[in-house]
């Protein structure tokens, strides 16, 4: 009886005891990893190559997809059929970029735009008037970006 007692004592131990270890650590790992890149667990994301544009260059005008005004350093141009256009998206490696204002920037990109070159995992990052605007974003790895969709938006891209 004693040995049936003990075996159903140690249960606990065996079964609950490694689960409520990793239970400690996930949690902290994620909860870092979220302050660290600033990204939501909740949403989709993908690994995209992206590359920049700019207002004066062949065939870019001054309004996106949706007929709004295209906004230098938040406007993103995606595959509809991968990325949902009016998505508003989290690009961890652009924060602390520096924004045309001066300012550093956030890491929140709005999915506003198509391209005819745009298709499957690749995203168009649209950087502001003349090819001196890239400056800044050229110094991201443009063949390795994370975007995470954070939520959606309505109307036109904040500006």
């Amino acid at each position: 009886m004693r040995r049936r007692l003990a075996a159903l004592a140690a249960l606990p131990l065996i079964f609950v005891g490694p689960a409520a270890h990793a239970a400690v650590t996930d949690p902290v790992g994620d909860l870092i990893m979220s302050v660290v890149t600033g990204a939501l667990p909740s949403g989709p994301g993908w690994n995209l190559k992206a590359t920049l544009y700019h207002a004066g260059a062949k065939g870019v005008g001054a309004l996106d997809a949706l007929g709004c005004k295209v906004v230098a350093m938040r406007t993103v141009a995606v595959d509809k059929a991968l990325i949902p256009r009016r998505s508003v998206l989290f690009i961890k490696e652009t924060v602390g970029m520096k924004m045309p204002d001066g300012s550093a920037h956030d890491g929140y990109w709005y999915a506003s735009d198509v391209g005819s070159a745009i298709k499957g995992p690749r995203i168009d990052l649209f950087t502001g008037s003349g090819s001196r605007s890239m400056g800044a974003a050229r110094t991201l790895n443009l063949s390795s970006l994370t975007a995470v969709k954070v939520g959606d938006f309505t109307g036109c891209p904040p500006g």
